[in-house]
């Protein structure tokens, strides 16, 4: 008899990098299987992030995820949580812990060309559009301070 497995939540981190006032955001491959986003992120801008490793911190994930997407390093000693999130969608279940970094060091650089394909810097009153939902949790968690 097949034993079912049952579908868990996962963890996953956000980071909210501003710089100068400007939020960082990445656009995602418009292509499902390029983007490789479980909560069906394709073609919306997200902030740098992903899933948590097994016994891993959760600030190390963040500073690995900014890292590994934009090359940049950040110091975990300056984030900050801002928002809890749970998101659903109906092939997958996340709780995401959203943070904020603030004046980084150095640029952005495209790391994986196949899942990102550009990172700009956004003013928080001219945002585009479609943002990744987790992103947008996070800006209006930031707003509301």
């Amino acid at each position: 008899m097949a034993q079912e497995i049952k579908k868990r939540p996962r963890v996953g981190v956000g980071v909210m990098v501003l710089k100068d006032g400007k939020v960082l955001l990445g656009h995602r491959h418009p292509d499902p299987e390029m983007a490789r986003s479980a909560l069906h992120g394709e073609g919306t801008w997200t902030m740098p992030g992903g899933s948590l490793e097994f016994q891993e911190e959760l600030e190390d994930a963040a500073c690995r995820e900014v890292k590994e997407e934009t090359g940049m390093d950040i110091d975990k000693s300056k984030l900050r949580v801002i928002s809890i999130g749970n998101e659903i969608v109906p092939d997958n279940h996340f709780v995401t812990i959203g943070y904020l970094y603030e004046n980084p060091d150095g640029e952005p650089e495209v790391m994986e060309p196949d899942q990102i394909t550009e990172w700009e810097w956004f003013s928080l009153d001219k945002l585009p559009s479609p943002i990744f939902p987790p992103s947008e949790k996070l800006i209006a968690a930031y707003r509301k301070k």
